[in-house]
């Protein structure tokens, strides 16, 4: 089946002003043109897409995705360096998920912090409890972050 940039773009929702930068940028060799110059996009094409979008959100940039669409026009022999490119982007987002996992542990924390000081009227109420008496989601958090409960400085 083919599409043009205004479909394959909504199927990837993004826009179609994407799909023509990542075509500037070299981004879609792939990418057939019909007899008067329109882009025509295919099911294979949406696979390299998705790669593409992938790569990006895992915090290349567009030199680096022409770098890997380089590596795949050389072939086989650059498989390993592939392999390579996408074991340190899985490694990357396994930190950046880890880190903001942490992130969201102390938003939840705070959460947690505010609504208790308020339904007391007071944060020194929440500040005094012992570590049994906090939620035992939250002790580590407490446990590992004594600046959490510093006056003003939360």
């Amino acid at each position: 089946m083919s599409y043009t940039i205004g479909e394959m773009a909504k199927i990837l929702g993004v826009a179609a002003s994407t799909l023509r930068y990542y075509d500037k940028e070299g981004l879609l060799p792939f990418v057939e043109r019909s007899s008067v110059g329109i882009r025509m996009f295919t099911d294979k094409d949406y696979e390299w897409l998705k790669v593409i979008e992938c790569l990006k959100k895992s915090g290349l940039s567009i030199k680096e995705i022409r770098a890997f669409i380089d590596m795949v026009g050389k072939g086989d022999v650059s498989l390993v360096e592939r392999l390579e490119l996408f074991c340190s982007r899985r490694d990357a987002v396994k930190k950046q998920i880890e880190d903001m996992q942490q992130t969201l542990e102390l938003l939840e924390f705070k959460c947690w912090y505010y609504e208790q000081s308020i339904q007391h009227g007071t944060e020194e109420k929440v500040r005094s409890l012992s570590l049994n008496e906090i939620p035992e989601q939250y002790r580590n958090i407490k446990k590992n972050s004594n600046y959490i409960y510093a006056n003003n400085n939360d």
